[in-house]
């Protein structure tokens, strides 16, 4: 069923009546739902903090969460403390679970219950919230929508669920405040912004002992399992690291067991990190993970951040590097001003470049410091 549906959506085949009959009524549900939240007929909630969603209007992997984890990383780089909201495979844990409070970068919850997760994060001290794959969950309330599209597929057959594989219609990116496009080659959307994922050190799945360059397997055959939305893109860029791969696929979330991993030979075997959870308990010495991250050319870096920091009001909360005290938005100079420090921290291309060599230090009766 997976496979007919992949070559369904993604194919050139036609769907028939019944599916095409669904997609009608799934296409009505959609809109009445968020017709409902939209006039306030069903509840939302409005945090303290602003909300970032990261998600897609397609069904699969789209590299939503590199695009958070690097979003995440960026912001807590500039002082933000960050907390990041999933919904979890399955999203059936009813009560959200704090998985992480020691990350540099961010706390992380688990929660079907998108707004209960994201109340803890803030309870935990986090300024600033971003739901992975939360753009249809209308119940927690947003500040900024970024949309992530697979430039490999594309949006396939352009139908909705289940005779197409997108969860919302195409004109849904009309409301978002920006397109991010992973990979491929024709922009898919105008305006969108270039994302890659890039991998270049393996680690091994059972954590024990040390990784290896990806390049050190380059001309090297080896086994790749993936059991996420598109395994194709990272047999690919396996394929673009010069490995020989001998692809095994599997439908997105499979709970991969161990006769599934092995293959009878003494080759490496391959998979994403997201797999690698699924298999640590019974990894051998063979398998082992790539980690990947999101990377942008300089231009599309800078207005992704330009615009997360205005439409998300982030410069509102942001605090100084040194005393960790407030700051004050200085519009009419576009700086960031410590009053504690006497600093003025400059904002280039709508990004606050919060290093101390980079601010303007202010004399005692600079006006800047009387507003």
């Amino acid at each position: 069923m997976y496979r007919w549906l992949q070559a369904l959506w993604y194919g050139h085949g036609y769907a028939p009546f019944t599916l095409r009959a669904l997609s009608l009524a799934f296409g009505l549900v959609v809109r009445a739902r968020a017709a409902l939240y939209r006039r306030g007929w069903l509840a939302s909630t409005r945090l303290a903090v602003p909300v970032i969603v990261v998600g897609n209007i397609s069904a699969g992997g789209t590299g939503k969460t590199p695009l958070t984890l690097w979003l995440s990383g960026q912001l807590a780089a500039r002082g933000l403390r960050v907390g990041i909201v999933l919904r979890g495979h399955g999203g059936s844990a009813r009560t959200p679970l704090l998985v992480t409070a020691d990350s540099a970068a961010a706390v992380v919850a688990i929660g079907a219950r998108r707004a209960a997760a994201a109340q803890l994060l803030v309870a935990r001290g986090a300024q600033l919230i971003i739901a992975d794959d939360g753009l249809q969950h209308y119940a927690l309330q947003r500040d900024m929508e970024i949309v992530v599209v697979d430039g490999a597929r594309g949006f396939g057959n352009g139908r909705l669920l289940p005779a197409g594989p997108l969860r919302e219609p195409r004109q849904r990116l009309r409301q978002v405040a920006l397109v991010v496009q992973n990979g491929g080659g024709e922009a898919l959307v105008a305006g969108a912004l270039r994302m890659q994922l890039a991998g270049q050190r393996l680690q091994p799945v059972s954590g024990q002992g040390d990784g290896m360059a990806l390049s050190d397997l380059a001309g090297q055959p080896v086994h790749a399992v993936a059991a996420i939305g598109n395994p194709a893109r990272f047999f690919e860029l396996l394929r673009g690291a010069g490995l020989s791969v001998d692809a095994h696929a599997f439908p997105d979330h499979h709970p991969l067991s161990a006769a599934e991993v092995q293959f009878g030979d003494a080759l490496p075997v391959l998979m994403t990190e997201k797999d690698a959870v699924k298999c640590r308990a019974f990894a051998t010495a063979n398998h082992w993970y790539l980690p990947v991250e999101a990377r942008f050319n300089a231009a599309d870096e800078a207005q992704l951040l330009g615009r997360v920091f205005m439409d998300a009001k982030l410069l509102d909360i942001l605090v100084c590097p040194l005393c960790k005290g407030p700051l004050q938005y200085e519009r009419a100079s576009r700086e960031l001003i410590c009053r504690a420090e006497r600093l003025a921290f400059p904002i280039r291309d709508d990004i606050p470049v919060m290093l101390e060599e980079e601010a303007r230090q202010l004399a005692s009766d600079d006006p800047l410091l009387q507003r």
